[in-house]
This record gives C-alpha cells, sequence and structure tokens, in this order.
C-alpha cells in the first residue's frame, strides 16, 4: 500500500455517482422487475469508464471503479452468495428517530427511486459463496478500462463489506444467535476478499458496523454492549483477512453516510483502540464532517501502530459545499501533526458519494469539483509538509 512519499496522496471511500438511467435499472432490478440485460451491462460498462477518467482529470492517486456495477455497498452479495430471501426490518437510525421535524423535512429525499437498504434480504439458509463469476468479471473490466485511460491510478482498490454489517443490516433468520451468523459470513466473504487481493488491488473492507450501529441496532443497549459487538467482528474480519497481508487492506469505518443531526454518534476515542485491533495496513476515517472533524486530536494520545496508515477524512459527502483547497490543506497538516509522520496520512472522502442505487447527497458536478478541492488542497500540504 502505498504512502505519502514526498506528497500527500489523494483517494476516496469507494462509491461515486451513478448515471440517472443505471440507477433506475438498479431500484427496477432490486424489486425483482426485468430489465434489458445487454443494456444493463452496457450501462455499468459506460458508468465505469466515465468514473475512471474522471478521477484521474480530478487527480485522484489511488481510485477504483466507483463501485458501478453495485446495487448498493453490501446488498450485492445476494447475487453472489446463497442463503439470502424473504425482507429484512432494518432499524432506523436513532438520531433520525428523535428529529421527526427533520424526518418530515427529508420525507421525499426518502421516497425517491432508490435501492431499499432498510429492508434487504435476510439469511434464511447457510450463506456461503456460490460464484465468484461476477466478482472476476467487476476486476478484470475494471483493469481493463483503466488501462484504456491515458493517465494512470498510482494504484487501485476494491470495496467489500465487512461481514459486520451485512449481519446487522441482512437480518439473521436461521443461525442459532448473531455470532454464528457473522461467522459463516466472515468464512463465505473470504473468498471475495482473497481474490481482490490477488488481482493486485487494494482491498477496502466497508465497516460502518464498528461505529453507526452504536446508533442503530444497539441504539437501547450499554456502551459496552456495543464495544463487545465490535470486538466480535473485528475478530470475525481477522479470520477472513488471515491470508491477505495487512498492507494490501483497509479498513474504513463510518458513522453512516446520511445528512442527519449524528449527535448520537459514539465517539472515535471510544472505538479506536479497538480498531487498532483489525490486521489491516490502513484506516479510512470520517474527520471533515461537522460532528468529527475534532477528532484528529485522539491520535495524539491513543498512538497509531507503527505500520498503520491513515486515510483522512478531507471531504464531507453529505453537503454540496465545495472544501476550500486551503481547509482541506489544514485538515491535512492536523493530520500529519497528531500522527507525528506526513508520510502516513492520506487525503479522502468521508465516506462514498452514493453508498446506494439513488441514494446521493451531493450533486455529481460537485462531487468532481469536490475531488479536483482535494487534489489542490494535497498540493498545498504536501508544499508545507515535505
Amino acid at each position: 500500500m502505498l504512502r505519502s512519499e514526498g506528497r500527500i496522496l489523494t483517494t476516496h471511500a469507494g462509491s461515486l455517482p451513478r448515471p440517472a438511467d443505471l440507477t433506475a435499472m438498479f431500484v427496477k432490478k432490486s424489486r425483482g422487475e426485468t430489465v434489458d440485460e445487454q443494456a444493463f451491462a452496457a450501462a455499468i460498462e459506460n458508468a465505469t469508464r466515465r468514473v475512471i477518467k474522471n478521477q484521474l482529470d480530478a487527480g485522484i492517486d489511488i481510485g477504483n471503479n466507483g463501485e458501478q456495477a453495485r446495487e448498493s455497498f453490501f446488498t450485492y452479495v445476494q447475487h453472489r452468495m446463497s442463503g439470502f430471501g424473504g425482507r429484512s426490518e432494518r432499524p432506523i437510525m436513532r438520531d433520525l428517530v428523535e428529529y421527526p421535524t427533520f424526518m418530515k423535512m427529508r420525507s421525499a429525499d426518502f421516497s425517491r427511486e432508490m435501492v431499499d437498504l432498510l429492508h434487504s434480504p435476510k439469511a434464511i439458509a447457510d450463506v456461503a459463496y456460490r460464484d465468484r463469476s461476477a466478482l472476476e468479471f467487476e476486476c478484470s473490466e475494471t483493469r481493463r478500462i483503466a488501462s484504456e485511460q491515458p493517465l494512470k491510478f498510482a494504484e487501485m482498490f476494491m470495496t467489500a463489506p465487512s461481514a459486520g454489517i451485512i449481519a446487522s443490516a441482512m437480518l439473521n433468520d436461521h443461525y442459532k444467535d448473531y455470532e454464528a451468523y457473522v461467522n459463516a459470513l466472515g468464512a463465505a466473504l473470504r473468498t471475495e476478499y482473497e481474490y481482490i487481493a490477488a488481482q493486485g488491488f487494494v482491498l477496502q473492507l466497508d465497516c460502518p458496523d464498528l461505529a453507526m450501529e452504536r446508533h442503530t441496532s444497539y441504539a437501547d443497549r450499554t456502551l459496552d454492549e456495543f464495544l463487545k459487538y465490535v470486538e466480535l467482528n473485528i475478530a470475525t474480519t481477522n479470520r477472513a483477512i488471515a491470508n491477505i497481508t495487512p498492507d494490501r487492506v483497509r479498513m474504513h469505518v463510518c458513522w453512516g453516510n446520511y445528512e442527519a443531526p449524528h449527535d448520537l454518534d459514539v465517539p472515535l476515542e471510544a472505538i479506536l483502540p479497538l480498531l487498532y485491533e483489525a490486521k489491516v495496513g490502513a484506516l479510512v476515517l470520517e474527520a471533515a464532517n461537522p460532528r468529527h472533524q475534532h477528532e484528529y486530536r485522539y491520535f495524539k494520545r491513543l498512538k497509531m501502530p507503527h505500520n498503520l496508515l491513515l486515510v483522512t477524512g478531507v471531504i464531507d459527502t453529505k453537503t454540496n459545499y465545495v472544501e476550500h483547497p486551503e481547509v482541506i490543506a489544514d485538515r491535512l497538516e492536523r493530520a500529519a501533526e497528531a500522527t507525528g509522520d506526513a508520510r502516513r496520512v492520506l487525503a479522502g472522502t468521508d465516506c462514498g458519494f452514493e453508498t446506494t442505487a439513488g441514494l446521493g447527497e451531493v450533486a455529481e458536478e460537485v462531487v468532481w469539483a469536490k475531488m479536483r478541492a482535494m487534489r489542490d488542497g494535497a498540493d498545498l500540504a504536501s508544499k508545507r509538509l515535505f
């Protein structure tokens, strides 16, 4: 995994805006409706080509395929794994429930055409990775399309969900308890994790379970209970990636990629020591939004393990403000000072820009303006830090 040797490298958290035609097809498929499969495949290819080119044009060093081939960052596994069916009833995030006026203000957004993550399929039989063909095609197509571009990424990554977020959002209606379910998912996901790493991609594990579930499925339970849940999920992840060297894995942790009060978010300080237990080479963390931009301070007291990198969020993925490059540079300089080594700091986004098809808070043109601002801010910080 590349470090920021001589200049701050830029990356992002994974998902990027999908074109309207592709989103519409994903929504139809999620409802069990038929679509023209040839047109669907062409739309994915065109969208992937567009987001790769736009990342490169914006100066992104470490990029990906924008998750254009997936309906969302985790429910796509139902098409690659067996054992899922029916319908989950996912708890609504508590910070939304406690502000009914805000919920009413956002009602139009919640009713728009998008893939429904609150009612995803659940586990109704043994889960197993049944078919690797879609994974193989996604990896090969991403490599092929990226190779066609005149500009090149310094490195590429591919995302995959943690067993913990699948187990928490695609509920259990088969296994004896949560632990048995999450362990079965971890064993199944090894196929995807190891294949991605074997193809030369940095594997990014998407783990919102390690933060967001505090105010979702654990909203009515104690902090100690939640921390035990985090420990269990991290142990499951460590077993699933045991055959991959840590410096080829990065772990993204977030508090939920939605605009809301977020005043019930678990503090980073409470979970950071547990995150350090993950056998990964980098943490990808929120640090730009108003709820978490102060938390860089925790790295001064809770020092990162010597081999760990920090992809610090300098772009808020829930607002259409375009961050000023000086603001971005300031955030990077603070992170470098807190961690003690600018080479271990990379610039990133707080989360993805469209983690499920149809659910994006930021206009597409603004997304790319933010990416360009991140490059400019990283360049400013590099001049000061190196």
